[in-house]
């Protein structure tokens, strides 16, 4: 796989693991909720698990092309608010667009 092809795997990943917990009620791809609706906390907490997995798919792919550059804070703050504007198609669909009835 060229650089190219990781680089855009991760976007891609990283697009669809934001918008995941707005789309379903599935908790982390396993299963429904006992209740029905899924709190947003809930949705919160799978966001920050899901940014972890793909930060994990991006550095094996990372290493995978060579060697692990070290990331400090910043790197985290600037995925991490990335990642939460990739997750905003999700967010309005969820709570300002779709209708309830």
């Amino acid at each position: 796989m060229s650089q190219t092809a990781a680089i855009w795997l991760v976007i891609l990943a990283a697009f669809a693991a934001a918008n995941w917990p707005f789309l379903t009620q599935r908790l982390l791809l396993l299963g429904p909720l006992a209740k029905g609706a899924k709190p947003f906390v809930m949705r919160l907490l799978e966001l920050v698990v899901l940014y972890f997995v793909v930060g994990l798919i991006a550095m094996l792919l990372e290493r995978r092309a060579g060697q692990n550059a070290p990331q400090t804070w910043e790197f985290y703050a600037i995925t991490g608010t990335l990642f939460i504007t990739l997750a905003f198609p999700g967010f309005v669909y969820r709570y300002l667009m779709r209708r309830r009835g």
